[in-house]
């Protein structure tokens, strides 16, 4: 089975956050377009963010998106109710990149996947800064446990 077919599981995300569809999140077809789902992945990692630390508005580092992919097995249309399952599948020293997986409440498969990265820079230079100590352990506490090149 190549790896475009895996659905991965609601188990397999630590982190899960309930997400309803909007009625505009609908696209001429019938369904959630497909670039809402990038809002919803850069809106669940960025509201992990702030709970754990990160100040958004006058803080001295923000989150860039440097890389986001997302790979959809069935669709979703408003009024479905969701989960949001987020974990961590690489924890670097200015960089996380974010395992997003959307789910349909009650369903086990996931309806699409990604990854969706994050660089921390500093405010004013846009250049790289570590991950504060406190954000990074809440990370880590999310930490895919197949991933072995930490």
């Amino acid at each position: 089975m190549s790896e475009r077919a895996v659905r991965p599981l609601r188990a397999d995300y630590p982190h899960l956050v309930p997400f309803g569809t909007r009625w505009m999140d609908n696209d001429i077809y019938g369904h959630v377009n497909n670039v809402t789902y990038y809002s919803y992945f850069d809106t669940v990692a960025n509201a992990f963010m702030i709970e754990n630390g990160l100040e958004i508005h006058d803080g001295p580092v923000i989150g860039v998106v440097a890389e986001s992919t997302c790979r959809y097995h069935a669709e979703i249309a408003f009024p479905d109710r969701l989960e949001v399952g987020l974990r961590v599948d690489r924890l670097g020293t200015s960089a996380v990149t974010w395992g997003i997986g959307i789910f349909k409440v009650g369903v086990e498969e996931a309806v699409a996947n990604g990854q969706f990265v994050h660089v921390i820079v500093d405010r004013v230079t846009r250049r790289p800064v570590p991950i504060a100590e406190g954000l990074r352990a809440a990370m880590a506490k999310i930490l895919n446990p197949r991933v072995t090149d930490q």
